[in-house]
């Protein structure tokens, strides 16, 4: 059976026009392509007469050091010995008044008073010939001590300073012996100042009543920063 095909439905008739309706909606798109455009940015004119400002570049210096602090001056000093010392003659008063005792009174106990026996081997605060240091006194011996003693370092860092106080016997052969220390500011101190005593040289020894005896001393040394 042949298929026969509908004059109207044969799009080759129409082809003319379909071609006419491409070339309007082409030539349309184009006028509106040339008809649209885009918006305008205004560039604003610089303003010759406006004012530049230059920033000042600051050149980065380091921070100069410090220049090390000059070494503190430091002083050992032996001063005098401040004791006040009294002799065994000496009379000593008291405000006791025994009218007030009546005689008649009733002793309920009776002591005893032992006579205390005398120890010749204590030492002697004053003699009648004092020791000699190196044919001096004792401010020889302050002199010598001064000369020999050095500032703790240790204590010269922590800024510690002040005044140790000591005691030493000069013995009957004249080795000084019984180094004791009475005050002291810091551990270090006292230390330095045993050690210089502990090299002191031989003295000549005391005497009292022609005989040798041990005599005892007793000898602030002063430590101190000067600024």
């Amino acid at each position: 059976m042949e298929i026969k095909k509908s004059p109207k439905a044969d799009l080759q008739n129409k082809r003319g026009l379909l071609l006419e309706i491409g070339l309007v909606i082409s030539l349309a798109l184009v006028i509106l392509a040339f008809a649209y455009t885009p918006k305008e940015h205004r560039i604003d004119q610089i303003d010759d007469n406006t004012a530049i400002v230059e920033e000042q570049i600051i050149e980065i210096t380091r921070q100069d050091q410090k220049p090390p602090e000059p070494p503190k001056k430091v002083e050992v000093k032996v001063i005098a010995d401040l004791l006040e010392v009294v002799t065994n003659d000496t009379k000593i008063t008291t405000d006791v008044n025994f009218s007030e005792f009546d005689e008649d009174v009733e002793i309920l106990q009776e002591i005893e008073i032992k006579e205390e026996e005398v120890i010749d081997d204590q030492p002697f605060l004053i003699v009648e010939t004092m020791p000699k240091f190196q044919g001096g006194d004792l401010n020889t011996f302050r002199k010598w001590v001064q000369e020999n003693v050095k500032f703790p370092t240790i204590a010269l860092e922590n800024g510690i300073s002040g005044r140790v106080t000591l005691t030493f016997v000069i013995e009957k052969d004249g080795r000084l012996t019984n180094i004791q220390v009475l005050q002291t500011p810091d551990r270090s101190l006292s230390e330095e100042a045993v050690r210089v005593l502990n090299k002191s040289p031989k003295w000549t020894p005391g005497k009292q009543r022609n005989q040798v005896v041990r005599v005892k001393y007793t000898l602030p040394v002063e430590f101190r920063m000067q600024q």
